[in-house]
C-alpha cells in the first residue's frame, strides 16, 4: 500500500491555525476544505489512531479557533508516529549509537550540473575530529532512475568510504511505489504542470527523508544538496543550542536561503513528515515550513547571524535553469563565537514596543531599542553561575540607525551577588572602561580582575537625545 492518498484540499486549510506570513499571495480562509480531509478514508485508516479520529471528528463540529486548533495539531499522536515506508539502503547500515546532529540531503539528477559530492566533502572538511563523532549524515537519491542511483552511491562510496565504514554516512532510498499520484495536480501560483510536479514531490522527498532521521540524533538540520558549510559550524549550532535553554522554539535558522540550514528537534520530525504530506501538492517546501513553525506556536522567524551554510549551485536542480542566489550573511570561517552564558538581563530605560533587554544577549538578529537614555541609567547582565570572562564584545546603533548608538557610557563587571528588591544585584562593581564610537571592546578580562563575574553592567554617563539600540552583547568565557 502506498504511504498517503492524494489529499484534495488546500493549504487555504491552514488559515484554521495561525500562521505568520511569508512573501507568497495571501489566501482566502475556506474552512470546508478541512472537511474534505475529514472524509478521507483511506487516509485516515493509514495514519490515524481510532482516538485520534475521533478528536478530529470533534474539532470539525466547532467553529474554528486558532487556539483551539494548534492546541489539537499539537496534541494528535498520529503525528508522532513513522510513517509506513520500506527504504533501500544504498550504503551504510542503521547508526548503533545516537548522535547529537543529523544532517539530512535529498538529491535528485540535474540537467546541469551535479553538487551532491562537493557539499558532502564540506560537511566532513568542515568538521573537526571531536566534531565528527557527533554527527551523521542521511544522502536520500530520490530521483527514480535506478541507473543515476547506481553511478551516486558508487561515486559516494568511493570517496567517503571511510566516513561509510565509521557509521556517519548512510544512502538511502524510499522506492516510487510509496509515493502519493504525482500527475494532473492543482496549479496554484498559476505555476506550469511540470513545476508543479517537480516542487509536490520535493516534499515528498523531504518527508521521506525527514521520516527516517526521527530517532537518529537529538536534533536534526536540512541542508539542500548545493551547499557549502562555514567551518566548525556543528560548534556553533551547539553554542546557539545551549543559549537558548529553557526557550521555546521549533524551528531555528542557519542560512536565510530555502530550505538551507533549518533545525528542528528530533522529536517534532514525525509531525513534520506528516505536514509535508499532507500538503505536498500546495506550495513549495520553504513556504511549508514557515506554517509548520506557526502551528507549533512559534510565532516569530529565529534566524541567527552569520549563516552558517551558503548555497553554491549555479544551476537550479528545476530543469536546470540558472539559480545564482548567495546569502550575504554567511562566514565560512566563523573564529570568534561568543559562549553568552545563561543570564538574567534588566534596564530601568523606557523600553520601546517589545525591543526588550533580552533580545540585545540572544544571537538572533534582534537587538533591544530604548527611548532617549539619562545619566545614571543602566542596562543589567546577571549571570546564573559566577564566571570567568576573557572577552567582551558590545555594539549599538544599526546600519539604517546610526546615531541610535551609546554616545557616552561605561562597561563595569561585579561580583559579590545580594538580594535587591525582587532581583539580585551585585554589591561591588569594577569599571573595565568606555564605549567609544558607540561599541566596547575588551580582551583578557580574567587578568584584569580579581574575582568571578556574577555581573555585568553598562552604565549610561550623560544623558542623550537620541535613542538607544543594543545591537548585541558578546562575552566570550574561559
Amino acid at each position: 500500500m502506498g504511504c498517503c492518498l492524494p489529499i484534495p484540499f488546500s493549504v487555504e486549510a491552514l488559515a484554521l491555525f495561525p500562521f505568520s506570513q511569508r512573501n507568497h499571495p495571501s489566501r482566502k480562509i475556506k474552512t470546508h476544505v478541512y472537511q474534505h480531509f475529514l472524509h478521507r478514508t483511506d487516509y485516515e485508516n493509514f495514519f490515524l489512531k481510532e482516538g485520534d479520529k475521533q478528536l478530529i471528528r470533534e474539532s470539525s463540529t466547532h467553529q474554528p479557533n486558532p487556539e483551539r486548533y494548534v492546541h489539537t495539531f499539537k496534541d494528535l499522536s498520529n503525528f508522532s508516529g513513522a510513517i509506513n515506508v520500506t527504504y533501500r539502503y544504498l550504503a551504510g547500515m542503521p547508526l548503533q549509537r545516537k548522535r547529537f546532529l543529523t544532517i539530512g540531503l535529498s538529491s535528485v539528477k540535474r540537467k546541469k550540473g551535479n553538487y551532491l559530492l562537493e557539499t558532502i566533502k564540506s560537511i566532513f572538511e568542515q568538521s573537526s575530529y571531536e566534531e565528527l563523532k557527533e554527527i551523521s549524515v542521511v544522502v536520500h537519491l530520490a530521483d527514480f532512475n535506478s541507473s543515476w542511483r547506481e553511478v551516486m552511491v558508487q561515486d559516494i562510496t568511493q570517496k567517503f568510504a571511510h566516513h561509510i565504514i565509521a557509521g556517519r554516512l548512510m544512502v538511502i532510498h524510499a522506492p516510487e511505489e510509496y509515493y502519493p499520484i504525482l500527475n494532473g495536480l492543482k496549479r496554484n501560483y498559476n505555476d506550469p504542470e511540470d513545476r508543479v510536479r517537480f516542487r509536490s514531490k520535493q516534499n515528498v522527498d523531504y518527508a521521506f527523508l525527514i521520516n527516517f532521521c526521527a530517532n537518529i540524533s537529538d536534533y536534526y538540520v536540512m541542508l539542500e544538496d548545493d551547499v557549502r558549510c562555514s567551518k566548525n559550524f556543528l560548534t556553533a549550532i551547539k553554542k546557539v543550542i545551549t543559549s537558548l535553554e529553557g526557550t521555546y522554539w521549533v524551528t531555528l535558522e542557519f542560512s536565510k536561503l530555502g530550505y538551507i540550514g533549518k533545525l528542528y528537534h528530533s522529536h517534532d520530525l514525525p509531525r513534520l513528515a506528516h505536514f509535508l504530506l499532507m500538503f505536498y501538492q500546495e506550495m513549495p517546501c520553504d513556504w511549508l515550513l514557515s506554517h509548520f513553525r506557526g502551528l507549533l506556536a512559534q510565532k516569530n522567524v529565529i534566524r541567527f547571524k552569520p549563516s552558517l551554510f551558503q548555497h553554491m549551485g549555479y544551476y537550479s536542480s528545476y530543469k536546470g535553469t540558472e539559480n545564482k542566489l548567495k546569502d550575504d550573511d554567511f562566514e565560512e570561517e566563523l573564529f570568534d563565537i561568543p559562549d553568552n552564558p545563561p543570564a538574567s538581563l534588566y534596564t530601568n530605560m523606557s523600553v520601546f514596543e517589545n525591543y526588550d533587554a533580552s533580545k540585545a544577549y540572544s544571537s538572533v538578529d534582534e537587538y533591544f531599542w530604548g527611548k532617549s537614555p539619562s545619566t545614571g541609567d543602566v542596562f543589567v547582565i546577571i549571570f546564573e553561575n559566577p564566571i570567568i570572562i576573557k572577552k567582551i564584545k558590545v555594539n549599538t546603533g544599526t546600519e539604517d540607525r546610526q546615531n541610535d548608538i551609546l554616545h557616552h557610557g561605561a562597561l563595569d563587571v561585579g561580583g559579590n551577588i545580594i538580594p535587591f528588591k525582587q532581583n539580585r544585584q551585585c554589591s561591588t562593581y569594577i569599571r573595565l572602561g568606555e564605549f567609544k564610537n558607540g561599541n566596547f571592546e575588551i580582551s583578557d578580562v580574567n587578568q584584569k580582575i580579581p574575582f568571578d563575574v556574577h555581573c555585568m553592567r553598562i552604565h549610561v554617563t550623560k544623558t542623550q537625545k537620541e535613542w538607544l539600540i543594543i545591537r548585541s552583547i558578546s562575552i566570550w568565557t574561559s
